[in-house]
Parts: structure tokens; sequence; C-alpha cells
């Protein structure tokens, strides 16, 4: 097993596409990209955030810079489970992604101040300022979903990634809990997203304009948090301007 990337700069490029399309594209790539040693995993994330949704409501206004912290596992976890605490920016387009990976118990402990896996004390310490900064932070959001991740035969750097059954809740959050909350989306439809370290090469983006496949501004979180807002506005129980 080699060692656990924590340091991550690359532009991501989603697109929204059904399973038709998923089907021609996929026959596309063969030759180009292949399926990762994982196969379909499971992704399970935990999204912080201020009590008024601070971090949210900022993304979705689309600004040159935003950021966000989640813990992300691989599968159900339990509390021994290595799981990652990532803290992601985005300036001009960028993303940038620092994480370090810990068990599901460590990672409470590291976020309440009380542990310090001691592996890489700058993004450490990146983490604490953001907790720090961001009063009342706290566990906004559970969001899952299940994945299939491709990377480049000629440039491994290449990935895709699809994503369905995209379910969330704003209760009993915890990583290890059971899959279940609200469908993001229709049976069918799938997110794409594609991560490259600089310019998409020209092959792929053939592909994508013979398949009609176009960028799509798109966030889980985003998409989850404005339906629950919608619902809960149209059932009086928030304020517009909170």
């Amino acid at each position: 097993m080699g060692a656990v990337q924590q340091v991550f700069k690359r532009v991501e490029k989603k697109y929204i596409i059904d399973d038709k399309t998923y089907s021609k594209l996929m026959d596309r790539l063969n030759g180009h990209m292949q399926v990762d040693r994982y196969g379909e995993t499971v992704v399970r994330n935990i999204y912080y955030d201020t009590p008024d949704h601070r971090l949210i409501r900022a993304s979705l206004e689309k600004p040159v810079y935003k950021e966000k912290l989640r813990v992300r596992s691989y599968g159900v976890p339990n509390r021994d489970s290595k799981v990652f605490v990532e803290l992601k920016k985005k300036y001009k387009g960028v993303v940038y992604k620092r994480r370090i990976d810990m068990s599901l118990a460590h990672s409470d402990r590291f976020i309440s101040g009380e542990y310090s896996p001691e592996k890489n004390h700058q993004i450490e310490n990146e983490i604490r300022y953001f907790l720090k900064y961001y009063k009342g932070i706290a566990p906004a959001m559970f969001l899952s979903y299940h994945r299939i991740a491709l990377y480049g035969t000629e440039n491994p750097e290449l990935r895709l990634t699809f994503d369905w059954d995209i379910t969330y809740r704003e209760e009993e959050l915890e990583l290890d809990g059971g899959e279940w909350g609200k469908k993001l989306m229709s049976d069918g439809i799938k997110v794409m997203e594609i991560k490259i370290p600089g310019a998409m090469p020209l092959w792929l983006s053939d592909i994508l304009d013979e398949l009609k496949i176009f960028p799509a501004s798109f966030s889980k979180y985003g998409e989850a948090y404005k339906k629950e807002y919608f619902n809960k506005s149209k059932q009086g129980k928030v304020n517009c301007c909170a």
C-alpha cells in the first residue's frame, strides 16, 4: 500500500448525465481510461457548517474563493476505520484539497481539539484555524452516494468519477449510521466529475463534444441545502434573510 495522498491541486469540472449517455461514454473511454482497483464504492460524508449555514450560503453565491470542511469515509466505517478529514478550497476555478487520515473515533477528538494525529502539522494547523475561525461550526449534513472512479491509462492523474443514488439528511449525522435519507436526484441520473491537473486531453474533449455532454454548475451539498431551504421556506420554518 502506498502512502496516503494528502495534498491535491487540480481543476474539477462537473456534468449531469443519464444512464444512456453514461453507457455510450464508457464505451468511448475504453482504451483511454480504466476503473480503479476499488471498483464501485460507497462514499459517505459529513459536511460541517455554522448554525446559519454561512459556508454553503457563501458557496452558492459563486465567489472567487470558497472553502468547506468534511469528514469522509469509503464504505460504512466502524470506530477504528480510516476516515479523511478534508479541507477543500477553490480559488479562480482551481481546487486545493488538503486531508489527514485517522480513525473515525480519532476524527471526533481531532475536530473537538482533543487529539493530534501528528502526520502533517501544516495541514492540521490549517484545519484547526478553520474550525476556530468559523464560530459554532458543527456537523450540518450527512451525504452519501455510490461511486465508480476511472483513471487515465496514459496519465493516471486524469480522473473521472461517476456518482449516483445521492442521499442526504440533516439528522443522525454519523458516518457509521445507516444509509438513509432523502434522494437528491432522480433514478438513472449520475454526476460525472473530471479531475485534471492541467488542460483536458483533446481526445476527451472530442468525446464530450460528440456525446453533447456539457459542464454544469453543481454541488451536492449545495443542491441538498437548496432543497431543504426551499421546503422549509414553503412551510414557514425559516427566515428568508437568516
